[in-house]
């Protein structure tokens, strides 16, 4: 072990996420301009999201809908009571100059979800993170910066405002989180819960899903945190691990050379692969919150939080577990698996329709995903359905046909979709397992190629696949390979 290594030991860091998620409405949280993604600038805009004066915002009942289902899918407590509150502050994509947020009685609080690692070799850990709140709130716009000065990297900003007023919810997790790693598995978990139950799209690209990673740093034992750090505007969950990977290393190296760390925010350049200083960190008191006076108080009744508990579907983390449990995948399949619920739903009609399960899952995990990628398709997209997989399975565990057959006609029932069996039919692929006819083929193949035969003979049995795959050609790929391979081998050594 290294030097570097045996003083990293004696550290671990402290880590907590503050997660944004754009809630999928189509209209703003206090108004009903649209939240539609990409619109031509200062488009999607109106006196109550501009703030203008006389205006009242009145809350999007969707929006409560949306937020009340995401505490619940994490576990969290529902206020029966909360308010919302003007957080106070001054920047350029805030056309109110305050924020209307929810401080003190947020709707959700004291959840937690699980997350679930798996290493390269197939073995998974899990561990349990605290959710210390949800609330909700609106969007700023969005600064875009342009120009090119020589010291701020721009000399012009212009500002859009469709953004404004859309809504979102921020997630606090507990300081559970002890590497990028598990920092990574929490946000990608998060997204998993919040596409499944429908209230989000998760795009991290389109800013819909944004990360603040809180972090420091202590000795091994020590209970007292260190100084907080906070990094902004994580665009992928690659960069959130990088990030905090650099910046546990940047906070050891200080408290090992006596450096100050101080509070404040970072931003993480992804093409120097750092962390760089961006402003002192504000604390809950320079944003002067007080209750909006302009929205009166939320009351979720029983009644209202049984009905849309009701509707939450199977989420991720209960779905793995049913996938090791009851259909014997391992933990990486269950994960793979799981990650996108459209894929999970189609796995479960293919089931269903009678395939087996580490069949399903292996066609689902290779050939089908592949395809999808290199077309830019979802599962939903294409036309070859669940029932049709299983049907091809079938095919092959009766013996109808051959594996390398399945995969050979696959790209074309994926492209038009219809029934394997009828294809196979058409194309005349039925696999051949008559004794007689593949014997015939053998004999053709051995006395066609006299040289390989006497080289085997002497000794050099690696050309058993050399003729398995001549005994194939002859057949047009259609003879059954276990018994080519039974065949073959008695002929030879006979």
């Amino acid at each position: 072990m290294t030097a570097a290594a045996k003083v990293k030991i004696q550290y671990e860091a402290v880590i907590g996420l503050e997660t944004h998620c754009q809630l999928s409405t189509k209209t703003k949280i206090f108004s009903s301009s649209s939240t539609e993604f990409g619109g031509v600038p200062n488009t999607n805009i109106d006196p109550i999201c501009m703030g203008m004066p006389g205006v009242l915002p009145v809350l999007n009942e969707k929006v409560l809908e949306y937020a009340v289902k995401a505490g619940l899918a994490l576990n969290c407590e529902i206020a029966s009571y909360s308010k919302f509150d003007r957080k106070q502050y001054f920047y350029p994509d805030l056309p109110k100059n305050y924020q209307i947020s929810q401080f003190d009685l947020p709707i959700a609080t004291n959840g937690s979800i699980e997350i679930q690692l798996v290493d390269q070799s197939g073995n998974s850990t899990r561990k349990k993170i605290g959710i210390t709140r949800l609330h909700m709130e609106e969007d700023a716009g969005k600064l875009v910066h342009g120009g090119s000065d020589r010291i701020s990297g721009s000399n012009y900003s212009m500002v859009d405002y469709n953004r404004a007023g859309v809504p979102l919810i921020e997630i606090v997790s507990e300081p559970d989180l002890r590497s990028g790693a598990e920092a990574a598995e929490y946000g990608q978990e998060l997204r998993r819960i919040i596409r499944y139950i429908g209230v989000g799209d998760g795009n991290m690209q389109e800013g819909s899903l944004r990360c603040d990673v809180n972090i420091s740093v202590r000795p091994v034992g020590r209970e007292k945190f260190g100084t907080k750090v906070e990094i902004k505007n994580m665009n992928s969950f690659n960069a959130i691990e990088r990030a905090i990977n650099y910046e546990i290393d940047r906070q050891i190296q200080a408290l090992e050379t006596g450096e100050t760390i101080f509070q404040e925010t970072r931003l993480w350049d992804e093409g120097k692969q750092c962390t760089f200083s961006m402003r002192m960190k504000e604390g809950a008191s320079d944003y002067r919150y007080f209750p909006e006076p302009d929205l009166p108080p939320i009351e979720v009744s029983s009644a209202q939080l049984a009905d849309w508990q009701a509707q939450l579907p199977e989420l991720p983390a209960a779905k793995r577990d049913r996938y090791e449990t009851e259909l014997s995948l391992s933990p990486y399949d269950a994960r793979v698996l799981t990650d996108d619920k459209a894929v999970a739903e189609y796995f479960e009609q293919a089931i269903a329709a009678g395939a087996p399960a580490k069949q399903a899952a292996n066609w689902v995990m290779g050939d089908i995903t592949a395809y999808l990628k290199n077309e830019q398709l979802a599962i939903a997209e294409i036309p070859f359905q669940a029932d049709n997989l299983a049907e091809l399975i079938a095919l092959i565990e009766t013996g109808t046909i051959s594996g390398k057959i399945a995969k050979d006609i696959l790209p074309e029932l994926l492209a038009k979709g219809g029934s394997p069996q009828k294809l196979v039919e058409s194309k005349g692929l039925i696999q051949i397992s008559d004794t007689g006819a593949i014997e015939s083929a053998i004999d053709a193949v051995l006395a066609a190629n006299p040289k390989e035969l006497e080289q085997y003979r002497a000794g050099k049995t690696k050309l058993l696949g050399f003729f398995v795959g001549k005994v194939m050609k002859e057949t047009g790929g259609r003879a059954d390979p276990k018994l080519t391979n039974e065949l073959l081998a008695n002929k030879l050594n006979g």
